[in-house]
């Protein structure tokens, strides 16, 4: 059996030798160590100091740390005479929990930041027990010399992935840590086998939120004579009445509506119309289990059939707006009307979400009641506000400032700017949840003010649905809005992503023959956009620069529109995914000259494909 010593003077002789000649490393160093080291040397991580990255945004009460903390416990408990550190990670290789066996190794692993919050990628910190797993995909015991930077050299680490058992994807990273004189093979083994149990109760917490929703639609099933269908993350059950009344797409917007319901912070009841133009109406039960939404279970009703409505194609042209005075708190930027040879209305639409959307704006607007919009960053909420405001009130004008402008502007002279209100005005105050206490007060005033005038001036704020949970001063002012509406995501608008894409051609090459193959439209469908309508424009601006005319093909597309990654990326993830979209590209699909291009072993490509989604090139 070879020497562990002499073992560490050999690795630590041919990384001296990497590093110096950059060439691959000779035999004897472990694949993945080797592969790491490149990796780690394209990156430019240094070989002497750590850079570390603290995070704020952990979830340290998700599922992951939930399944994870028994088995943590019971690891602990079984190893408390060595002189161990048990790390669990989220799917980023950013540290969400450490348990130490020893107060010694605690403190030497807080002079490397191995603690909550900070991050262990690869691209950062080089070869690591954490960061070279989600590399490679697959477990790794790297002991000294084999870590890249010097400032890890001291500690032996083995660690493996969490994968969620249904659908194979990276949830975090364990990873067990020590000096290296007090390094075991048994680490690995104790490693892989505590990942395996988590992964186990992540089974079984799934099977918790399955069970549970499979346990409601039986109950509503059995005591309803009507349809019933259960939509949850990942299962659809519907019974032989929801299949008799509802046809394929009928039955796909229902559960794209039903998803967007269960995301709400409202009782999951509504009506709408399906695109066969049958009305039903929905009474939702969310079924919760713990902080976790599991799912929804719908009695669906059917109301009769109606014919789609939109906005009159006979109605006339849209007056001028009145430009609003120069100066005052509202002195912010007239909306302009859409003119002749515009694209569609953006309240077009057929998806019941949004379809109910404009239809509340409308009746808002109509009584002219204060309004609260709600939704993800890019979905339309202003455009949509200030577009059906000109169609319910014509001749009226809209101004819009930025809510972080408000506490630089005075409010002195908020009677004068209401009595020189002759036509119906709209107020739009972008991004509310980014007003300062100081800003608050100064627009509690102005509204409390518009509700004594009793003049045709109505106020709209924008709001992004992730400033509900927050405690932030905005909060104040909500009991000022009688009425709030939420605008769906793009995701949920599969039913009007081709107007979408339409329109946005229409407004970025106005009177220009530009058009998408079915290809490229399917691409452009099953993308998931998660910033909304604001990107799709971003990415059909970025693709008519290389095609200004004629047929858009697939690959004429941004690299991330050939992905269906269901999570938002860091722009580090996006560099890399773009990265390996142009090295698949420029192999013409071979996998194997793709890796061999950018330096990677074949399985982390694999994992790069799978974990952002890419289907085609």
């Amino acid at each position: 059996m070879n020497d562990p010593a002499d073992r560490r003077l050999r690795i630590a002789a041919a990384r001296a030798a990497f590093l110096t000649s950059g060439e691959s490393a000779p035999p004897g160093v472990p694949e993945v160590v080797a592969a790491s080291w490149q990796r780690s040397a394209s990156a430019g991580v240094g070989e002497q100091a750590l850079a570390i990255t603290h995070y704020d945004d952990l979830d340290v009460t998700s599922r992951l740390v939930r399944c994870a903390q028994p088995v943590i416990s019971r690891l602990s408990e079984e190893t408390s005479d060595l002189a161990l550190s048990i790390a669990l990670t989220d799917s980023r290789a950013r540290v969400l929990s450490r348990t130490d066996t020893s107060r010694t190794i605690g403190l030497l692993l807080d002079k490397v930041s191995l603690s909550t919050g900070f991050g262990y990628a690869e691209d950062s910190i080089g070869t690591n027990g954490i960061g070279t797993v989600l590399e490679s995909g697959t477990s790794v015991h790297i002991q000294g010399p084999e870590h890249f930077v010097e400032a890890l050299q001291p500690f032996a680490c083995a660690g493996a992935p969490i994968r969620d058992p249904l659908t194979g994807r990276v949830e975090g990273i364990l990873d067990i840590s020590c000096l290296i004189e007090q390094s075991s093979p048994l680490m690995h083994s104790l490693v892989r086998s505590a990942a395996r149990s988590i992964q186990q109760g992540l089974l079984v917490d799934h099977s918790q939120c399955q069970q549970a929703l499979f346990d409601t639609y039986l109950r509503v099933d059995a005591r309803s004579n009507e349809a019933v269908v259960a939509v949850g993350d990942s299962i659809v059950m519907t019974n032989t009445r929801a299949q008799h009344l509802l046809g394929g797409e009928d039955q796909s917007v229902l559960q794209e509506h039903a998803r967007f319901l269960m995301a709400r912070h409202v009782a999951p009841t509504d009506e709408i119309a399906l695109p066969s133009g049958l009305r039903v109406r929905i009474r939702g039960t969310r079924i919760m289990v713990g902080s976790d939404i599991a799912g929804l279970v719908a009695v669906v009703s059917a109301l009769g059939t109606t014919t789609e409505t939109g906005l009159g194609t006979d109605a006339e042209p849209l007056a001028d707006y009145v430009l609003p005075p120069p100066h005052g708190p509202f002195a912010g930027g007239s909306v302009p009307l859409p003119r002749a040879g515009s694209p569609a209305p953006i309240a077009e639409g057929r998806t019941p979400a949004w379809r109910t959307a404009v239809a509340d704006i409308e009746r808002a607007f109509t009584g002219l009641e204060p309004l609260l919009v709600i939704g993800e960053t890019g979905t339309g909420k202003f455009t949509l506000l200030t577009e059906l405001f000109h169609v319910v009130h014509r001749g009226g004008r809209s101004i819009s400032f930025d809510a972080s402008d408000i506490s630089t502007t005075s409010y002195d002279d908020a009677e004068e700017a209401l009595a020189a209100a002759t036509a119906p005005t709209l107020y739009v105050i972008r991004n509310i949840d980014e007003l300062t206490t100081d800003g608050v007060d100064r627009l509690a005033r102005f509204m409390l003010a518009v509700v004594e005038a009793e003049t045709r001036v109505m106020v709209a704020a924008t709001l992004s649905d992730q400033g509900l949970e927050s405690d932030l001063p905005f909060r104040d002012l909500l009991s000022y809005f009688q009425t709030s509406v939420t605008v769906p995501p793009v995701r949920q608008r599969s039913a009007d992503i081709e107007t979408l894409v339409t329109r946005l051609l229409t407004e970025l090459a106005p009177q220009r023959d530009v058009r998408l193959t079915p290809e490229a439209m399917a691409l452009v469908c099953r993308y998931s956009w998660p910033r909304n309508v604001r990107q799709m424009r971003d990415a059909l601006a970025t693709t008519l620069l290389k095609k200004p005319v004629g047929t858009i093909e697939a690959t004429d597309l941004p690299g991330y529109c050939h992905t269906t990654a269901r999570r938002q990326l860091s722009p580090l993830e996006q560099a890399d995914r773009d990265a390996v979209i142009a090295a698949l590209k420029a192999a013409g699909g071979n996998r194997v000259h793709a890796a061999r291009a950018l330096g990677l072993a074949r399985s982390s490509l694999y994992r790069r494909l799978k974990e952002y989604g890419i289907t085609t090139v």
